[in-house]
């Protein structure tokens, strides 16, 4: 996998646009970064993931993903090495970042492939428990019988 290649697979993604932060390229769907490149070096690149995600890619291929040292690595900001890593495994792996990085309404309309593996992330993109819905008590009702 090139630099390139990384470029154009990030860029494949709907409403993907490229800038610049730090001196080296990134890649954001709606202002957010969910990818960068040549950083720290040119062999290099990085995928914003859920921690859950970061732990299955570090897990899965070692030689390919190890996390961001730092707060940002416990966030799930997942250094990637290009010279090991096939197309088909980085593709996941910056889907993952995408669907993340998306507004609800855009990754809704494009699901990827982190989106379709709840065996993977059972509790949905995030890694979180979803929220259990709670039921308000109602107001009490007023007694509308007349007092006999």
């Amino acid at each position: 996998m090139t630099p390139n290649d990384f470029r154009k697979l990030a860029l494949s993604f709907p409403a993907t646009a490229e800038h610049a932060h730090m001196n080296h390229p990134d890649f954001r769907v709606a202002g957010k970064i969910f990818a960068t490149l040549g950083y720290p070096n040119k062999e290099r690149a990085m995928v914003k993931v859920t921690p859950v995600e970061q732990e299955m890619l570090v897990r899965a291929e070692p030689s390919v993903f190890t996390p961001v040292k730092g707060a940002w690595g416990l966030k799930g900001c997942t250094s990637v090495n290009l010279e090991t890593a096939e197309k088909t495994t980085l593709h996941r792996a910056i889907a993952a970042a995408w669907q993340l990085a998306a507004p609800e309404s855009l990754s809704q309309q494009f699901p990827t492939e982190a989106a379709a593996a709840p065996a993977e992330a059972p509790h949905g993109r995030t890694g979180k428990a979803p929220r259990k819905k709670v039921r308000r008590a109602s107001k009490p009702q007023r007694n509308r019988h007349k007092p006999s």
